[in-house]
């Protein structure tokens, strides 16, 4: 593997994934700053070296420095590493834009949603927000309980500029957390945001008691949507073949830790969004993110049968078994036709 020199990173983030990384980027040698809004919540991460709510089966390195100060996570700092939920960016920015954040500094982000107002993706966000040129994703089938107690992961990096993908490369890899590259930004970010919504649809057959057979059509058939809408917005098919894609698609809807996934079994169990999400401490990104993708495939007039019916049982009230029995009894067609 590359060395690289040491770098001194800030990690806007103290959830799971905030977390997780956090570790394995601290096991690289690097120094590493988590930043979390919440101040007593820091404090007691500070003194445990336990994240308690989001990751409580393993210890934070002592290296590893824990502030709720925005001032002391980004001096010196030179990469900005975002575990921030999509819909939650812009407010933590503004925050970030006081201190007077480089926009030169080179930008990780690890969110996987689009923006419900403006239908931005995480880099656009960024962009658009700091003037950041140096932007590139981190995504793929890695849930963060898996990958902070080692369990070999492999993932994806994406940006347009292939020498900093190469120099994130050699950051962020582990024996353990294999990171591959992808100029194709614009569809491993599709691909990650499109997958929660298709990990609610996977919750829900899960909640109806179904078997694997429903959940195997169910992904193959949310498969060809996500491609559908990511090359509708500019991302290339074989990039939803791959980690960012298929295979953190198959992680969301299979894992016990696929929060999106829950939230769906749970509604299939008669349970309304509102209690689901005030009884969650952790961010279903998916359930905003249905919102999104409906809005946008109807502005670039993309069939979208599956997130249509999700949309409908989240926001107009539509019952699961409707839904489904909607699905099925759609017009025949060629799966040629895709």
């Amino acid at each position: 593997m590359t060395q690289t020199p040491k770098q001194t990173i800030m990690v806007a983030g103290s959830g799971s994934w905030g977390t997780a990384i956090s570790i394995i980027l601290s096991q690289n040698g690097h120094h590493v700053r988590m930043w979390g809004r919440n101040k007593e919540y820091i404090e007691e991460i500070k003194h445990s070296r336990i994240n308690r709510i989001f990751l409580p089966m393993v210890k934070l390195p002592e290296d590893i420095t824990l502030t709720s100060n925005v001032q002391e996570a980004v001096d010196g700092a030179n990469l900005f590493v975002n575990a921030i939920p999509t819909q939650y960016i812009r407010p933590a920015l503004r925050e970030f834009m006081e201190k007077k954040v480089d926009a030169k500094i080179p930008i990780v982000s690890l969110s996987k949603g689009i923006e419900n107002e403006t239908m931005l993706r995480g880099s656009q966000i960024f962009k658009e927000v700091l003037g950041s040129q140096c932007i590139g994703v981190l995504s793929g089938p890695s849930h963060a309980e898996e990958v902070c107690l080692g369990m070999p992961s492999s993932v994806v990096f994406a940006s347009r500029d292939a020498d900093f993908a190469n120099q994130m490369q050699d950051i962020f890899m582990t024996p353990t957390f294999r990171v591959y590259t992808n100029l194709d930004i614009i569809g491993v970010e599709v691909a990650g945001a499109l997958k929660n919504v298709i990990a609610l649809a996977a919750g829900m057959c899960d909640g109806l008691k179904f078997g694997t057979n429903s959940k195997s059509a169910l992904l193959t058939r949310g498969l060809v949507e996500m491609t559908r809408f990511g090359l509708a917005l500019g991302g290339k098919q074989p990039t939803f073949g791959g980690l960012a894609g298929i295979g953190d698609l198959i992680t969301t809807c299979f894992s016990p830790y696929g929060r999106n996934r829950a939230v769906g079994e749970k509604i299939a169990q008669g349970q309304t969004l509102e209690n689901i999400l005030k009884s969650m401490d952790m961010v279903a990104e998916g359930v905003w993110t249905t919102k999104s993708v409906y809005s946008l495939a109807r502005i670039h007039e993309v069939d979208m049968p599956i997130t249509s019916e999700i949309y409908k049982i989240l926001y107009e009230g539509k019952l699961v078994k409707k839904a489904l029995i909607d699905l099925m009894s759609r017009a025949k067609r060629s799966e040629e036709e895709n």
